[in-house]
């Protein structure tokens, strides 16, 4: 896939098969119900942040502008985001997409600040960026 088009998806991530043992495990993962109920938290928090906005409803859709009001990493943050998108050679949009991934991570905590951990785990997501050849 071209770059450009790689920077129009938010999250690249590899699945890997699970083995027997896990599928025959008796340790469970969270719940669906539990995760359904982080997501709408996140969801509710959002409303409320957009209230304000006319077409935003969720952090997918903020411009620049909010980004930089609701999604601005703390200094470690910013630190890794910049060396990311020197090692990676990620575009502007690329940045800006991990941002709002970063965001809905924290959202997803009920963090009201993005830190370094949700931009490390927002940067895992674009695996398809490491894997580029000219990144």
């Amino acid at each position: 896939m071209s770059g450009p088009l790689l920077d129009r998806i938010d999250l690249h991530i590899e699945v890997p098969r699970v083995s027997l043992d896990a599928l025959s495990s008796d340790t469970g993962g969270e719940s669906s119900a539990s995760v359904r109920a982080r997501v709408i938290a996140a969801r509710e928090i959002q409303s409320r942040r957009f209230a304000d906005a006319p077409g935003v409803h969720a952090n997918a859709q903020m411009g620049i502008c909010a980004l930089n009001r609701h999604a601005k990493p703390d200094p470690r943050g910013k630190t890794l985001l910049r060396m990311a998108a020197e090692r990676l050679g990620l575009s502007g949009r690329a940045y800006h997409r991990i941002l709002r991934v970063a965001r809905t991570i924290a959202d997803l905590e009920g963090a009201e600040a993005v830190g370094e951990k949700h931009i490390a785990e927002a940067i895992g997501y674009r695996v398809l960026d490491r894997a580029r050849p000219d990144a």
